[in-house]
């Protein structure tokens, strides 16, 4: 068999922190690239392009001890493998959630610093002009707004993934596997951001429970239960690490 088929075989099989744990950010691309062949070249283009992209503006970004685009590798993969999704549109808002909120001025082609609202909006016109009017107000749906320092910032920050993945049911797909990409995954964050992101996290699984059962939510049923024993497991981390 050859070492490149295998290797694909092999890949396939690991879970994604797996992957992570043993090749890297190499093993996350090559499986990336492995799946990118069920898709037509138009397509392929295209997630390869918003791949690029995401790769450029996370560069230097860092998620503890790895590259940040390892997250971004993983959220996509797992939208794409395990919930069995090929909405190209889905896919490149994925690789590029946290673009918006990370590198507006960047992706905008803004100096910098510019006042949030002004850098936010022209980062979402490039996403729009780049990849479409839905990738953008997909990646609007899971960018988070400027929070207000006199209140929560968690609070903030639940009180809006609440709100807006109610309004759009494509979002919640991209935000469930961004949340168990924190939340399972948890396990691999060290220091103090294992219990801060713990008292963060855990409050959501009761929302996005409710949200995935939703019968407007465009999953299988399989996913869906695969979804839900998912949260089942980060509920058992965030225990684990707060009681």
């Amino acid at each position: 068999m050859p070492t490149e088929i295998l290797k694909a075989e092999i890949l396939r099989t690991m879970p994604l922190h797996a992957i992570t744990e043993v090749y890297g950010e190499r093993g996350l691309r090559q499986r990336f690239l492995f799946e990118l062949r069920r898709f037509p070249d138009p397509h392929r283009h295209t997630l390869t392009a918003a791949l690029d992209l995401a790769a450029d503006l996370h560069r230097d970004d860092r998620r503890v001890r790895e590259p940040y685009l390892n997250h971004l590798l993983r959220v996509a993969l797992r939208i794409m493998c395990y919930y069995r999704v090929e909405d190209v549109d889905v896919l490149v808002a994925a690789l590029l959630h946290d673009a918006v909120e990370d590198h507006p001025c960047e992706l905008a082609g803004l100096p910098e610093p510019q006042p949030h609202d002004v850098a936010t909006a022209a980062a979402l016109a490039e996403v729009a002009r780049r990849f479409g009017k839905r990738v953008a107000d997909l990646v609007e749906a899971v960018t988070n707004p400027q929070y207000d320092p006199d209140r929560d910032r968690y609070e903030q920050y639940r009180e809006h993934v609440a709100e807006s993945l109610e309004r759009d049911p494509w979002a919640r797909i991209i935000k469930v596997s961004d949340f168990t990409d924190n939340g399972v995954g948890i396990i691999h964050t060290t220091g103090p951001k294992m219990a801060s992101s713990a008292r963060k996290y855990r409050p959501l699984v009761p929302t996005f429970r409710a949200l995935i059962a939703r019968d407007d939510t465009p999953l299988s049923a399989e996913s869906k239960s695969h979804i839900m024993d998912q949260l089942d497991l980060a509920e058992e981390r965030f225990a684990a690490i707060l009681d």
